[in-house]
């Protein structure tokens, strides 16, 4: 839980029962979680209005990323993405990725909220 500052709030204001830590760090998980997707839905609209075919990646990366050619149809380009909101970290397996791979992309995306 929050106040309007925005600042975490450790006690119910109502009842003034202290919330336990592992209640905090839920909500703080649920929080993160909520900033991520709407975060990735922001890029993946985004790149839709530039006209680039999107398309939910099973695991490793957030999405695969097609350019593709207006007259003929054919596939320019593909791009592994991954989108990440705030100030996440990459972990280990993404920062091998990314200095291996010349098709990965690591895009820093604020949330709409």
């Amino acid at each position: 839980m929050r106040d309007i500052f925005g600042s975490l709030v450790k006690e119910d204001i109502f009842t003034g029962k202290k919330f336990s830590k592992k209640q905090i760090k839920r909500d703080v998980l649920s929080e993160n979680i909520r900033n991520g997707r709407s975060g990735e839905d922001s890029y993946r609209m985004v790149a839709m209005l530039q006209g680039k075919e999107i398309e939910r990646s099973p695991h490793g990366r957030d999405f695969v990323e097609r350019t593709r050619n207006p007259i003929t149809g054919k596939v320019t380009k593909t791009t592994h993405v991954e989108i990440k909101t705030g100030n996440a970290k990459l972990s280990k397996l993404q920062q091998k990725t990314k200095k291996t791979k010349s098709n990965y992309k690591v895009i820093r995306q604020n949330s709409l909220w």
